[in-house]
């Protein structure tokens, strides 16, 4: 046991974890109150940040049963304006509590990429997801969540950001060339497309949890998007290589995760046609700059726009909900972005470091950027898309005030943020009673006061098991399939279908 206490407490711990839960969680802090062993908190957990807030109380109380009052209007009613038909106009401040209880439900489908990444080098599979696709949700603990995984997806790790792939330093390794990056699922339970009103296809991307260094990495050297015939419209060169590349010699990176995405949106699309869908795409971090650009290339391919050959029929939804990401293109990309309807929420820490790259020299906020860009051509451009949820953990009375950079980028802080987020003015308290204690699943961000152990998520003796004759061994996984033998069927579908759709009106 001392061991096992040791390595979870070990501060150079690197995170080399599955959804198995080797320590277990404390029950969840439900309105008032939050249960933790030998610790016993106030009852009254709204934070006076100020002296003005001690005399909100009264009016907090008044305003979170009338946000009680608006979950009697059910989701399928009115998930148009969730996903951001509006821009989210009316629903962030106050906060909605369907939109709050969505923000954190993506954010899962985006952790359970890092629940399931296989981080350890000494692992011939180190680079890789650890769960075969049928029991990807079962493994993580999310089979609740009513979605069908469809596909994994990878990308090419032969360019330069040396610092975010993981490679193992086994000689016998699964791949030399690739890493895997998310998932495409879709909702498939009837109680669950019921109550979202649609079936929803979403795309979770993988980005880093803590692991910074990678944006040093970053060339800041904008690259023509080449989707359609406009060369102003920019994205960030890493960004737009990891998207697009592939490697011929690498059969997990033969396809580039861009037309693995799009293969795969193009097929659920054709097999759910006549359905109300909606598209829906989350990452953290890198992620968050993958999901942006997997939204942006969905729209102006034109795979969200139905017809019948002459004219449109309807139009699916897409929508981005993000974290913590970094700027992605330039102010055309965005003005672009904005043009083909693409919704976009992104959910910020004020005190996180990589929503302020790239673009520190010129950005949305400087007054003559769109003149810097038009008659300069400046190269160093860089514009955020979408709204912004700006959150604080100086707000949470949970979370240490001064912690370091990596736990102020954490994804589950993100979310534990969004669980007691109600307004800018309004005190933090819970309003979802999630877990404070899954904040340190992959951090020492929890105050230590609360006794939870930082890095806690981990594999079971870091995946060696006991074989009959008593030996100790890492065992062998079974091969995953690289890609559907349809892939390229469909890529050149939408290759097509986007052509012919370019003209109409």
């Amino acid at each position: 046991m001392s061991s096992f206490q040791f390595s979870l407490t070990n501060p150079k711990h690197k995170r080399n974890h599955t959804c198995l839960e080797v320590f277990p969680l404390w029950n969840t802090f439900k309105s008032n109150n939050l249960s933790f062993p030998n610790k016993r908190l106030s009852p009254n957990l709204s934070l006076k940040t100020s002296s003005c807030l001690s005399n909100l109380e009264d009016k907090n109380t008044i305003e979170l049963q009338q946000y009680d009052e608006e979950e009697k209007k059910p989701l399928h009613e009115m998930w148009r304006e969730i996903q951001g038909c509006n821009n989210w106009k009316g629903l962030l401040d106050p906060m909605d509590s369907h939109l709050r209880k969505e923000i954190i439900r993506y954010g899962e489908f985006a952790q359970s990429c890092y629940d399931s990444f296989d981080y350890d080098p000494h692992s011939k599979y180190c680079g890789t997801c650890k769960y075969q696709p049928s029991q990807f949700f079962d493994k993580i603990n999310m089979v609740k969540k009513g979605y069908e995984m469809k596909r994994y997806l990878y990308a090419t790790s032969n360019i330069n950001l040396p610092n975010f792939f993981q490679k193992s330093k086994m000689r016998n390794v699964w791949s030399q060339h690739a890493n895997w990056m998310g998932y495409v699922a879709v909702a498939t339970d009837p109680e669950e497309i019921k109550r979202l009103g649609r079936r929803d296809i979403v795309v979770a991307w993988r980005g880093t949890v803590t692991y910074l260094e990678w944006i040093h990495d970053l060339q800041d050297i904008l690259h023509p998007a080449h989707f359609r015939d406009d060369p102003n419209i920019k994205i960030e060169t890493g960004f737009f290589d990891m998207y697009t590349k592939k490697e011929n010699n690498c059969h997990y990176a033969s396809f580039s995760a861009r037309e693995q995405m799009l293969a795969e949106i193009n097929r659920l699309i054709e097999k759910y046609q006549g359905e109300e869908l909606s598209i829906t795409i989350t990452g953290h971090s890198l992620g968050a700059a993958l999901a942006l650009l997997s939204a942006y290339d969905i729209a102006e391919m034109k795979l969200n726009i139905l017809h019948n050959g002459k004219s449109i029929t309807k139009i699916i939804p897409v929508t981005v909900f993000s974290f913590a990401g970094p700027r992605v293109g330039n102010l055309k990309f965005k003005e672009r972005c904005e043009e083909l309807g693409i919704k976009v929420l992104r959910v910020v820490n004020v005190h996180d470091k990589v929503p302020k790259v790239p673009g520190i020299i010129t950005n949305e906020k400087f007054q003559f950027q769109k003149q810097l860009e038009e008659k300069f051509s400046f190269a160093w451009s860089y514009a955020h898309v979408g709204a912004e949820l700006a959150l604080d953990h100086h707000r949470s009375p949970f979370l240490k005030p001064n912690s370091d950079l990596g736990s102020a980028h954490n994804l589950e802080a993100h979310l534990h943020l969004v669980d007691g987020y109600h307004g800018k003015v309004r005190a933090f308290r819970s309003a979802t009673s999630r877990d404070v204690a899954l904040v340190n699943k992959d951090s020492s961000f929890l105050k230590e006061e609360y006794g939870v152990p930082p890095f806690w998520w981990q594999d079971e003796n870091k995946g060696m098991v006991r074989t009959s004759d008593g030996q100790w061994v890492l065992p062998e996984r079974p091969i995953i399939e690289a890609h559907p033998p349809d892939t390229a069927h469909h890529f050149q579908q939408v290759l097509k279908l986007a052509r012919a759709r370019l003209n109409l009106p």
